[in-house]
């Protein structure tokens, strides 16, 4: 656990990896949103809160490939995974991960 990180440490600004949870202090849920999409990265990203609404609108506004509300982002063989920006293009797992791996290919016969 890594308190009092701010925009400029190495914490905030590169992907980490690992049992590391760096807390950031933000003035509102909009300076901490934007402080979250201020990354060339995108893989997870989590929101912890008691209000279910506001944390379903700042799901759907974090530049990340996936969200978790009141838990760990996590992986399930069942559903796609995948980051955006730096952290990857595509997605693995799930029916739409196995698309990823799939070249359709059109052929006409006359």
């Amino acid at each position: 656990l890594l308190t009092e990180v701010t925009p400029t440490m190495c914490a905030f600004r590169e992907e980490t990896f690992g049992p590391i949870m760096a807390v950031i202090k933000a003035e509102d849920h909009e300076h901490a949103l934007e402080m979250a999409n201020d990354t060339e990265y995108g893989l997870g990203a989590s929101i912890w809160t008691r209000n279910a609404e506001l944390a379903s609108h700042l799901a759907m506004q974090l530049q990340s490939g996936q969200v978790a509300i009141n838990g760990i982002v996590k992986t399930d063989p069942r559903l796609p995974s995948g980051g955006i920006k730096g952290s990857g293009f595509g997605r693995e797992l799930g029916p739409h991960g196995i698309h990823e791996f799939v070249n359709a290919k059109q052929v006409w016969i006359k």
